[in-house]
């Protein structure tokens, strides 16, 4: 089982910049890759970015340029960079670990809402 636990959002103004913090447990060796989802009111989840397990980084073209996912290894936390943001980036915001056997595990969430 991998456990995550997240925090780092909040309200912003336009152009503002957040970092959100993703502390993961448990069988973190299993992990295949981390990805950072968000979902805004009566819209379905969106995969925002992910990084693999070898370090490989991939984002939705919205967020290119103005998002950056890393991770600490020591820390077993992954990172979402997030600059330059807009209110169309109001959302609850959730990292996912995809681990051995095809499973997903969720952190709690965290609003971020950026206002114009």
């Amino acid at each position: 089982q991998v456990q995550l636990v997240e925090s780092g959002g909040g309200l912003v103004q336009a152009g503002g910049s957040l970092r959100l913090s993703c502390a993961a447990s448990g069988s973190i060796f299993s992990i295949n890759f981390m990805g950072w989802y968000r979902q805004a009111p009566g819209k379905q989840r969106e995969l925002v970015a992910v990084i693999t397990s070898g370090g490989s980084t991939n984002y939705v073209d919205s967020v290119k340029g103005r998002f950056t996912v890393s991770r600490d290894n020591a820390k077993n936390t992954t990172y979402l960079q997030m600059n330059n943001l807009k209110p169309e980036d109001t959302a609850v915001y959730y990292c996912g670990a995809d681990w051995r056997g095809g499973n997903r595990s969720w952190g709690q969430g965290t609003q971020v809402t950026v206002s114009s």
